[in-house]
């Protein structure tokens, strides 16, 4: 078939549709015809996955590759596409067998993820698909098997779907090491990322194509406009200042919602969507079934049911984190709404992609605060949305945990050769700047586990043969290795099930640990009653009427991007008319009348004396993460001046000192503080590296393959377990081989993850240049008492948290009013 006839049955496809294919899925198919790799950047919802999967379509009528005459025989895989979501492979499944018949091609679609079913998981191992749509960790789990390669030595293409997701993290650490050896064993192989929101699009293309001098970048669509609205309280509304879940929003919010077809509204945290869904089936008018919640925690049956009801239309509300962010096709959705703060501009326009998920079509979102300074957040979205600001995502660079498990996993595909597979993984970004003595430590820790763990035959992983090849021999390594394969480190878990029914999800195991037979908690949207805990499994009833507790999560809390912070001290600081900043007029009036109101000009700094003590806040805007590490190295500095005792806390508009005795500074002693030199000395000083490291530590060692999961039939590790387990691995390996990879692995991540040194050093740098406003409020002002507030968490009390502050708050409007 000619190039010509094979594309108008494309364009059929397209026209029985009533579409016309766009000049950027054009380009995207001559570039692939060509032979060429290269990046897609277009917004959610253009129409990237037909921009992408229509060259290897045409390239299969023009070109096609031998195939068996029955369906049944093993075929040669031609296309494999990843993903980072589960829901999002089974939607793109979905989407690659759209097109199929209509260009006439007899090619099976399947799916090999945590959610794929048996059927498709055998069906992808015994090499009967032509298209395979997988994950990252499903993918390695693949290829850790030694007849997988030889089905791939005619991949025609490589897709990785929303590589700004993959970008920063050690999933995609582990993919570039998988894509090095597909490339390396299908050369001809062409590879194309996709993306959506990406701020360092040249650095992106660099790290999923090393050393590819003629890969392209393809620019799509313009950005979907994206018009951003606040649920904005009556004028003269008591509104709380900080803290809050929103609830007190939900009378205008479920007014919002009975006003659309149909509505996602995202939550930051699963807790949070645990609440909301819980408040609005307390009074939702319509049927119960029209509500639904989906995240991450829960079993992927309930999962899909609720994806399958948003694309059939019979969904009215789905209360969601970002389990539902990223590219699952969901036309019939009509309204967005975030809850709280996005923290971020392109978390913000991905999340407002979901509406009306179709190409051309606008995106809008609903913003609705929590508390009164997440309204100033919101225009500042606003801003940086109108000024094209999306946030860069920063890639990882020498992971040795996943480096280690990968050489485990090749060595159990039947062996590697040192010398070759150093070659391959230093093609990587990742792994370019691997050093001979790296290279070694792995190795040897792969055979026995480091030198202070050599006498221990659990950790013997790999041996190294005769023929000079490492292998995997024992059985129990290799079915040990294979369960523990990915590097997704969460808290242990306990899966959540009906004594007479399905499974409904899984709740981490700190939490179930804390309850007692009859306990009710809140869970999958339903009020449900423990019956007993066993082997790790929580078997539970509906429980009829009354309250329960909600399962917290241990995930971090989202931090305030750079790029929003910037725009947000521009909004406080008097930059902005919109609708959220009249608003806030008052509040940031009162701010000005006690003190100052921020600005990029200045670095604005409150010294409040009350009668508890003194509180010095410094407002940086650089996020929590950035102000966690700050706060410990000003108490540190603060401390070199007088003998003291600081205390701190932090947010992510700033922090505040709480020094037992009271300290005076002045202009030069604050620039000093603040200064940026000796920062690492300082910061290890300052915080306890030794005890973070050791945290940091359990996850690292999971993913090295130091700490397994207990074998099938055998007793479940408790987390319990797991962390004396790693608390004593690091104890060991810090008595007796204080050198290892690992201990330097856990340090090293601390200080540029937890602490994100270099986001300080920026911060610094950045306060450096600015001129200091020194305020001394007779009062805690608008900015300062959030933080004041956040103080009050960490001190014992027999009322709750929020009383504490709420009280707070009313005294302090009652002195400020008068």
């Amino acid at each position: 078939m000619t190039a010509a006839e094979a594309l108008k049955r494309l364009q059929g496809f397209f026209a029985e549709r009533g579409w016309r294919p766009l000049p950027f899925q054009r380009t995207m198919w001559r570039h692939y015809l060509a032979g060429q790799s290269g990046l897609l950047h277009t917004p959610t919802g253009s129409g990237k996955t037909l921009a992408m999967f229509g060259g290897p379509l045409l390239q299969a009528l023009v070109d096609p590759l031998p195939t068996p005459a029955r369906r049944s025989a093993v075929r040669p895989l031609q296309v494999l596409w990843v993903t980072p979501l589960r829901a999002l492979a089974t939607d793109t499944a979905r989407a690659l067998q759209a097109p199929l018949k209509a260009v006439g091609l007899d090619w099976q679609v399947g799916l090999r993820s945590g959610d794929a079913s048996s059927r498709d998981k055998r069906l992808a191992r015994e090499g009967r698909l032509d298209v395979l749509v997988t994950t990252p960790e499903s993918l390695a789990l693949l290829l850790s098997y030694p007849d997988t390669l030889a089905r791939m030595r005619q991949l025609r293409c490589v897709v990785v779907d929303e590589w700004h997701e993959l970008l920063g993290s050690k999933r995609g650490v582990l993919l570039q090491l998988n894509l090095a050896l597909l490339r390396d064993t299908a050369p001809a192989m062409q590879l194309w990322g996709l993306s959506a929101t990406l701020g360092n699009l040249q650095q992106a293309r660099e790290v999923l194509l090393p050393g590819c001098d003629d890969a392209v970048t393809v620019e799509g669509a313009r950005p979907r406009p994206v018009r951003v609205r606040s649920l904005l309280p009556e004028p003269g509304e008591r509104f709380p200042w900080a803290g809050h879940l929103g609830l007190g929003q939900l009378p205008r919010v479920l007014q919002a919602l009975m006003g659309a077809r149909s509505s996602l509204l995202f939550t930051n945290t699963r807790a949070q969507a645990e609440l909301w869904h819980q408040a609005l089936s307390a009074v939702w008018p319509e049927d119960s079934a029209t509500l639904a919640l989906h995240h991450g925690s829960l079993d992927p049956a309930l999962r899909q049911q609720v994806e399958d009801g948003l694309r059939a239309g019979s969904l009215r509300c789905v209360v969601a984190t970002s389990s539902l962010d990223l590219g699952v096709d969901f036309p019939e959705v009509e309204q967005v709404l975030q809850l709280g703060s996005p923290k971020g501009v392109a978390r913000l326009r991905q999340r407002a992609g979901r509406a009306r998920h179709r190409p051309g079509a606008s995106g809008e979102i609903l913003c609705v605060p929590s508390h009164a300074l997440e309204l100033a957040e919101y225009a500042a979205a606003r801003r940086a949305l109108d000024a094209g600001v999306v946030e860069a995502r920063r890639p990882l660079r020498l992971s040795l945990d996943v480096l280690a498990q990968h050489c485990i996993s090749r060595a159990l595909a039947g062996g590697f050769d040192a010398e070759a597979l150093l070659a391959q993984v230093r093609r990587t970004h990742a792994f370019a700047q691997l050093g001979d003595a790296q290279w070694q430590d792995v190795l040897q820790f792969i055979v026995q586990g480091g030198r202070a763990l050599a006498q221990y035959p659990d950790f013997h992983k790999a041996v190294q043969d005769e023929d000079g090849i490492y292998r995997v021999h024992d059985r129990r390594q290799a079915l040990r290795h294979r369960l523990s394969i990915g590097t997704i480190s969460s808290d242990g878990s306990v899966r959540v099930q009906f004594l007479r029914g399905g499974s409904l999800g899984a709740v981490e195991e700190q939490f179930a640990g804390r309850l007692r037979r009859g306990d009710r908690f809140q869970f999958a949207g339903r009020l449900l009653e423990l019956v007993q805990v066993k082997d790790m499994t929580a078997y539970v009833r509906v429980a009829r009427g009354g309250e329960g507790v909600v399962p917290r999560w241990q995930g971090g809390q989202l931090a305030l991007s750079t790029s929003l912070g910037r725009e947000l001290e521009a909004v406080l600081g008097g930059a902005d008319d919109s609708p959220e900043s009249r608003w806030l007029a008052p509040l940031m009036d009162l701010q000005a009348t006690l003190s100052a109101r921020p600005s990029p000009d200045h670095l604005l700094v409150e010294d409040v004396r009350r009668r508890e003590g003194q509180f010095l806040f410094v407002y940086p805007f650089a996020g929590r993460h950035v102000h966690e590490a700050l706060a410990a190295l000003l108490a540190l500095r603060c401390t070199r001046l007088q003998r003291n005792s600081i205390g701190y806390a932090v947010n992510d508009h700033g922090l505040v000192l709480a020094p037992a005795l009271p300290i005076a500074l002045d202009g030069a002693q604050w620039s000093a503080l603040l200064d940026p030199g000796a920062l690492l000395d300082d910061l290890r000083a300052a915080v306890n590296l030794g005890e973070l490291a050791r945290r940091q530590f359990r996850g690292i060692a999971r993913v090295s393959g130091l700490l397994v999961p207990s074998l099938p039939g055998g007793m479940p590790r408790s987390l319990r377990q797991l962390q004396a387990s790693a608390g004593l691995l690091y104890d060991v390996l810090r008595e007796h081989d204080p050198e290892h990879m690992l201990l330097q692995l856990a340090e090293r991540e601390v200080l540029h993850d937890s602490l994100d040194v270099d986001g300080l050093r920026d911060a610094l740098q950045r306060m450096q240049g600015r001129a200091l406003s020194l305020q001394a409020p007779r009062s805690l002002t608008p900015l300062g008492f959030p933080l004041w507030a956040e103080r009050l968490r960490g001190q014992l009390s027999n009322e709750d948290w929020r009383t504490r502050v709420l009280r707070a708050a009313q005294q302090l409007e009652k002195r400020n009013a008068r």
